[in-house]
């Protein structure tokens, strides 16, 4: 049997991370193993609890969830983050998703797909909801050239970089293109490399705003 994904709340207000508790405590497969009032508590206890999965406000005092996401992303790569915010703002999405994290979620989304995306960031995978990745694709920096940009990235590694906006994991990406997993990480390396990011979310983000994923 699998072992549980270890979860931590990082969320200043004591409602929600009840609420939260007690959503996680009714599925199976998932274990709460802290919580955290800010950002800086959130780091110390990541580095105590090692959890797999943390689920991140953004607007908290003292330090707020971007900067503690982009502390974790360096400290922790091997833990997913997952937003979860009331604020629902183009730009604070796409900065978090740069920062690092795996997936952006508001706090009145379902059950489904909140275990959905936790159980994603736990195989160190990206999930978007639709509504999020429209938003990122209309997120387009004009002050890029889409031609220039995509001219940086091989056929090959747009087709891996869109089937990554899609959602598709690794071994799903190699089934489609007829590839091994490991062509499929060092596709998705070059990629990494030429966008200036080291995630997913970041690959997503970066490509939307230089107009790569319009055609998608």
């Amino acid at each position: 049997m699998a072992e549980p994904i270890r979860v931590l709340i990082a969320d200043d207000h004591l409602i929600i991370r009840q609420g939260l508790r007690l959503i996680l405590e009714t599925e199976a497969g998932f274990d709460l193993v802290g919580e955290a009032a800010d950002g800086a508590e959130a780091i110390r206890l990541c580095a105590e609890l090692h959890p797999d999965v943390v689920l991140m406000d953004l607007r908290m005092p003292g330090m707020d969830g971007l900067t503690a996401i982009e502390r974790l992303h360096t400290s922790h790569p091997e833990m997913g983050v997952v937003i979860l915010t009331t604020f629902n703002e183009d730009d604070l999405m796409m900065r978090g998703l740069r920062a690092g994290a795996k997936g952006y979620l508001l706090k009145d989304t379902n059950r489904e797909m909140l275990f959905s995306t936790l159980r994603a960031a736990a195989r160190g995978e990206t999930l978007l909801n639709q509504g999020v990745m429209d938003r990122v694709l209309a997120q387009v920096d004009q002050a890029d050239s889409p031609v220039e940009a995509a001219s940086t990235l091989t056929a090959r590694e747009q087709e891996v970089l869109a089937a990554v906006a899609r959602g598709e994991r690794s071994k799903e990406i190699a089934a489609l293109l007829g590839i091994s997993e490991r062509t499929v990480k060092a596709h998705l390396a070059s990629i990494y490399s030429k966008l200036g990011v080291d995630s997913r979310a970041g690959a997503i983000a970066v490509a939307a705003q230089r107009g790569l994923l319009l055609h998608e």
